[in-house]
């Protein structure tokens, strides 16, 4: 099959390597100049599917209220009229209980896992390099309560077979030493010894070319306008150089998805969450982190990727405003300093802002949407970059109409109007 792929950041880009890898004809569009220059330019870095937990959680609302009146605050909401933010925001409230978060979850650590687990097999088949570190997650904990309150999450790890450890502080210094200068500031943490981390712009990058090498046509400065719609079935895209036409159709806009799709009576539930971060460059490395730990009580993760230290997180609910606030980058930059001061210069650090596309209740959606030749693979979330190869491979072999190694139905647009129930697949043992 002719297949057109919308988008070309890490979704797009590995959607396109495995329907290549499929035998399929694959044509990517892009706005841009080049791969990976919107949301997956400066994320994280984080490989981490023990921490693929969904955002509605059991106490988030009354959190959220306390974070807005923080210094430095994790959460910032600019009320909207838009009716897209109210649909999304009451979604996602009606997702923070025990039950949902349960369901929700166990839907995202399965292609999590599986993802992670393709992505080691990548790079055991091409060489691919991207700054990777294979040294697990450390999700630090700067109180009592905090530490206390993980135990829902050990709780949904250990039904998951995810492979996880309590820290002390003595534990968490032994992964991270540097954090022996600062060991008064946290009292312990939940390791993940299963993580990785890497850059996302330079992974999408190598991948791109060897995408093209096996004959991926990449189209760049390309303005999307709309979808050309013919009875039953997705006719042709309407772009800048005119329409593209192909056998088949692959969304992956990431946050610009629903805007597209609505024309055509598609509500995606998926709105723009902005993210910041900050890359430092290292001056000590003996100071800097050995991988990623994460700051539960800002909600930043502080990321080594070869000589540079990224720093990432928060939520910015504020449309698709792409404006970067400097009290965001203050935040930045009280973390990283509080737990590697010693390790890089976060004055000298580069600041930017992407925009995450986010479901209300955290897993992504991956699957086909109304029309016959329409597909869908966006709404990662804060997890593009973890999920991104599984993402890929899955919506690769539902296009061919290969059965999937895991269970994707609980990944489909349609679990919006059907019971949520608990995924119990485990990719391990489908991967096997």
């Amino acid at each position: 099959m002719k297949i057109i792929i919308l988008g070309s950041g890490v979704i797009g880009t590995t959607s396109a390597w495995y329907l290549a890898q499929a035998g399929h004809e694959v044509t990517v569009l892009d706005r841009q100049e080049g791969p990976a220059l919107e949301t997956s330019f400066a994320n994280a870095g984080e490989v981490s599917p023990g921490y693929a937990s969904p955002w509605a959680a059991p106490g988030i609302p009354v959190k959220a209220i306390k974070w807005l009146f923080m210094k430095h605050s994790p959460l910032f909401i600019r009320p909207s009229f838009d009716p897209a933010f109210w649909r999304f925001a009451f979604a996602m409230l009606r997702n923070c209980t025990a039950a949902a978060y349960e369901v929700n979850k166990s839907r995202m650590v399965p292609i999590a896992e599986y993802s992670r687990d393709l992505l080691r097999e990548l790079r055991a088949e091409t060489g691919i390099a991207y700054d990777e570190r294979s040294q697990g997650t450390l999700q630090l904990f700067r109180t009592e309560k905090l530490l206390a309150g993980s135990a829902k999450d050990v709780h949904v790890l250990a039904d998951l077979g995810v492979p996880h450890e309590v820290l002390d502080v003595e534990g968490c210094i032994r992964v991270e030493p540097a954090l022996a200068r600062v060991r008064e500031k946290f009292v312990g943490g939940l390791r993940l010894p299963g993580d990785e981390t890497g850059d996302c712009f330079k992974f999408t990058n190598a991948l791109r070319e060897l995408a093209a090498a096996r004959g991926v046509d990449f189209r760049y400065d390309v303005k999307i306008t709309g979808l050309v719609a013919d009875g039953d079935r997705i006719a042709g895209v309407a772009t800048s150089t005119g329409t593209v036409t192909g056998d088949a159709y692959v969304v992956a806009l990431g946050s610009y998805s629903p805007l597209l799709l609505k024309p055509h009576g598609i509500g995606l539930p998926v709105y723009p969450v902005k993210g910041y971060s900050l890359t430092v460059p290292i001056t000590d490395p003996a100071g800097a982190p050995e991988s990623t730990v994460m700051d539960e009580y800002h909600k930043v993760a502080i990321t080594r990727l070869g000589d540079r230290i990224r720093v990432g997180g928060m939520a910015e609910l504020d449309g698709y405003d792409t404006r970067l606030h400097t009290s965001r980058r203050a935040t930045l930059e009280h973390v990283v300093t509080d737990f590697y001061g010693a390790g890089g210069d976060a004055k000298a650090g580069t600041f930017w802002a992407g925009h995450r596309p986010m479901t209300p209740d955290g897993p992504p959606i991956i699957g086909q949407a109304k029309y016959g030749n329409l597909w869908l693979n966006t709404g990662h979330g804060t997890l593009g970059w973890t999920m991104a190869c599984g993402s890929g491979r899955v919506l690769a072999d539902l296009v061919t109409g290969r059965a999937p190694a895991i269970d994707a139905r609980p990944l489909g647009i349609e679990r919006y109007t059907a019971p949520a129930t608990l995924s119990t697949h485990h990719p391990k043992e489908a991967h096997a």
